[in-house]
């Protein structure tokens, strides 16, 4: 399961409507190679869904994410901060064992 805070939740729906997408648009979470630390978060709107896609629900948002994401993000909570030391989207995840200074990447 992945958990999206209150703040998060805000920022989300903001930048959904800011770039044009529906309430279809459910987000979808995912994790890439590459960063710092060899892993990386990729966070988007997708109104599409496979078989292969696990489907969450935190707030009223439905959340997509792949099988092979999972692994890694089980646990995960996504929050946003807008203080003085950063602003955008954080990942609190519990599998992680070193990210990097940007908080972008992870490894496990």
């Amino acid at each position: 399961m992945i958990n999206i805070t209150d703040k998060a939740k805000e920022q989300l729906i903001k930048l959904r409507e800011e770039e044009g997408h529906s309430e279809d648009h459910n987000l979808r979470v995912s994790v890439k190679g590459g960063g710092c630390s060899g892993l990386m978060y990729d966070l988007g709107f997708d109104e599409n869904t496979s078989d292969s896609d696990e489907i969450f629900e935190d707030k009223g948002m439905k959340i997509l994410v792949d099988k092979k994401s999972l692994l890694y993000l089980l646990g995960t909570t996504l929050d946003f901060s807008d203080g003085l030391n950063g602003k955008g989207f954080q990942f609190i995840n519990p599998n992680a064992e070193r990210t990097c200074g940007c908080g972008e990447s992870f490894s496990i």
